[in-house]
């Protein structure tokens, strides 16, 4: 355990990194494994209650699932009017994988981390204040920016696919300002380029730093509350958990909506 307060939280805001140096070609791996794990567990509880649905009594279980696609498929249908067979799905998958990486950050603070040294300790004799391990993959900058950049490459390859690759490249030098001759339009073109390059990666940007700055202040919250005496852990942690509930399914429903608006408008013309 850390000696101090200071070092209990530097402790618990360390990613596991592949390469001591870090770097562009390092790996945080607690990120990368955890999410990975929900990305299985949400295509494997799917995929079981798809194939063992009932039209007569259905579990709890399928109930909940349904739900799900339901809501999601009823926010595509009113936000995207193109037709498409990827969007919902895209949706769905955008939403379950958040939510389920938000809410490893209802897990107590200490319970992974505390594993992770004894697993380190115990089966590879590692000294437990250099083994690190957050739970929280959304809370990694890099996770949310790959998410991020995922939504990016959908949003041109849905324009392209709408537009062709010539009319995709005609926009981004003639909108948003339009010219009635060759010559406006010439002189337009380096201030449309350079509008649709703004706005084309602010979507990007502000998708991976909403979702990273609120879990991110919420992981610490809790690293906070930790250091409490055990009363006050109870006392300020309960209704803290209880609003974070509230901020997981947000943060996780507001990516999801967002991607879909940006797809939208990826098929529109101007």
């Amino acid at each position: 355990m850390a000696s101090n307060a200071t070092d209990y939280i530097k402790h618990h805001l360390t990613f596991w990194n592949s390469s001591h140096e870090g770097g562009f070609s390092s790996l945080h791996v607690d990120s990368f494994s955890v999410s990975l794990i929900l990305g299985f567990l949400f295509a494997g509880v799917f995929a079981y209650v798809a194939r063992n649905a009932k039209l007569e009594n259905p579990g709890k279980l399928q109930l909940f699932v349904e739900s799900i696609v339901e809501m999601v498929d009823t926010q595509v249908k009113e936000i995207f009017h193109a037709k498409s067979n990827v969007i919902a799905p895209l949706a769905l998958t955008i939403f379950c994988w958040v939510f389920l990486m938000n809410a490893m950050d209802m897990l107590p603070v200490d319970l992974i981390p505390m594993a992770a040294q004894w697993i380190g300790f115990t089966f590879f004799g590692a000294d437990p204040h250099h083994v690190y391990f957050r739970v929280v993959p959304s809370a990694d900058v890099n996770v949310t920016f790959g998410l991020s950049i995922s939504v990016l490459i959908c949003i041109i390859g849905f324009s392209i696919s709408a537009k062709g690759l010539g009319g995709w490249i005609k926009e981004l030098f003639t909108a948003p300002f339009h010219a009635s001759g060759p010559v406006g339009t010439i002189l337009l073109a380096p201030a449309n380029f350079a509008l649709q390059m703004v706005e084309l990666l602010a979507k990007p940007i502000s998708l991976s730093l909403r979702l990273f700055g609120n879990m991110y202040s919420g992981e610490l919250i809790f690293i906070l509350i930790a250091l409490l005496p055990w009363g006050a852990q109870w006392l300020l942690g309960a209704p803290w958990a209880i609003f974070h509930i509230l901020v997981i399914t947000l943060q996780a429903f507001v990516f999801m909506m967002l991607t879909i608006v940006y797809l939208s408008l990826a098929v529109e013309k101007h």
